[in-house]
């Protein structure tokens, strides 16, 4: 096996593991796994990608896109997120605005939202 063909871990830093697991248990709707012995959240998502929540005191959210997730249609993972009580970033810069929360770049639309802990996600859908 290679790296290429491994399934992989995003670890984020969260400063409350309780507040982070209901954030994207309930308003991002990811099926929760429980503790590992250090205390991290564990969520298990499609494709073998393991999704875990690092306690760390003080917090250090990541400065960029941390995490974002590829979807078929992103308007509509908007609405449903919404729905969930999700509340989207909108941008208004020189490289890309967002109309309706989601922006065009590149290939891409795209749209963001923050989890508790400031840090940056991101749903997107390839242009056809």
């Amino acid at each position: 096996m290679t790296l290429a063909s491994s399934a992989v871990a995003v670890m984020l830093p969260v400063e409350d593991v309780d507040r982070a697991r209901k954030f994207y248990e309930e308003k991002r709707g990811l099926e929760y796994g429980g503790l590992n012995l250090g205390g991290s959240a564990m969520f298990a998502l499609d494709g073998g990608t393991t999704l875990v929540l690092l306690p760390r005191p003080g917090g250090s959210r990541a400065e960029s896109t941390a995490m974002s997730w590829a979807v078929d249609d992103v308007e509509k993972e908007v609405k449903e997120l919404e729905n969930r009580g999700v509340v989207f970033e909108d941008y208004d810069l020189p490289e890309f605005k967002t109309v309706d929360h989601v922006a065009t770049i590149g290939d891409f639309r795209s749209a963001w939202f923050l989890d508790p802990d400031g840090n940056g996600l991101c749903v997107h859908t390839p242009m056809d």
